[in-house]
C-alpha cells in the first residue's frame, strides 16, 4: 500500500514538473521577445474601489528603486487624504492637489473647468520633463467625460512625452483616444462595496 502511495506521489511529481518546464519555456521565450524599452501608458479603470490605490502602489515601487515621480489629482480637492499624508514630504515626490473635489460637491460647472484647465496645464509640464519617471494622473478620465477638457492635445503630449516616461491615468470611464495608445488597460469590478450596506466610509479605507 505504502509503496502504491509513493509511487503514485512520485508520477503526479513527475507530470508537475513537466508541466512546469512547459510553461517555463513558455515564459522564457515571451521574456525574451520583449526587447523594447520604453516609458508605458497604464489605464486603471472600472466601477470598483482600488483604482488609484493600485496607481499609488505602483507609484510606492518606483519611488524604492530611486525613481522621480509626480502626481496630479485632478478631482479629489482634500489633502487630509491618507496617500497625500504619507507621500507628501517624500523627496522624490511632487504632489498637486488641483482639484476642488468632485462635481456634484463643487456644483460650480466653471470653477470645475478652471481648475481641470489649470491642472492640464501642470500636467504638460510634467510631461515635458525627463526628470519624472512617473507620472499619476489621479481621475483625470473624468475630465474628459464632462467634456472639461478635450482628449485631442492630451494624447498628443502622452505620444511626445520622453521616451522612458511611465504615466498612470485613474478614472471610471476612459475616452477611446486614450485607450487606443494606451500599453496596458486593467478594469477594477465592483461586486459589492461596503458604502452600498450602509457602513460609512473611514479614514484608511476610502481615503
Amino acid at each position: 500500500m505504502t509503496d502504491s502511495i509513493n509511487t503514485e506521489s512520485m508520477n503526479n511529481n513527475s507530470k508537475h514538473q513537466e508541466r512546469m518546464a512547459s510553461r517555463k519555456k513558455v515564459m522564457d521565450a515571451k521574456i525574451a521577445a520583449s526587447t523594447e524599452e520604453r516609458g508605458v501608458l497604464i489605464l486603471l479603470k472600472g466601477t470598483g474601489k482600488g483604482k488609484s490605490s493600485s496607481a499609488f502602489g505602483t507609484m510606492a515601487r518606483s519611488l524604492g528603486h530611486g525613481k522621480r515621480c509626480a502626481v496630479i489629482q485632478f478631482s479629489k480637492g482634500r489633502m487630509e487624504t491618507g496617500e497625500y499624508k504619507f507621500f507628501r514630504d517624500h523627496e522624490l515626490i511632487d504632489w498637486h492637489v488641483m482639484g476642488h473635489g468632485f462635481t456634484w460637491e463643487t456644483q460650480d460647472k466653471s470653477q470645475d473647468i478652471a481648475a481641470a484647465q489649470k491642472a492640464w496645464a501642470k500636467a504638460q509640464e510634467l510631461l515635458n520633463d525627463d526628470k519624472y519617471d512617473m507620472l499619476v494622473f489621479d481621475e483625470m478620465s473624468y475630465m474628459f467625460k464632462y467634456g472639461y477638457l478635450d482628449v485631442a492635445p492630451v494624447v498628443a503630449a502622452l505620444s511626445a512625452r520622453p521616451k522612458m516616461q511611465n504615466v498612470i491615468i485613474t478614472g471610471r470611464t476612459m475616452a477611446t483616444p486614450l485607450q487606443d495608445i494606451a500599453d496596458t488597460i486593467s478594469v477594477v469590478q465592483d461586486e459589492r462595496h461596503a458604502f452600498r450596506l450602509g457602513v460609512k466610509a473611514q479614514l484608511g479605507v476610502e481615503f
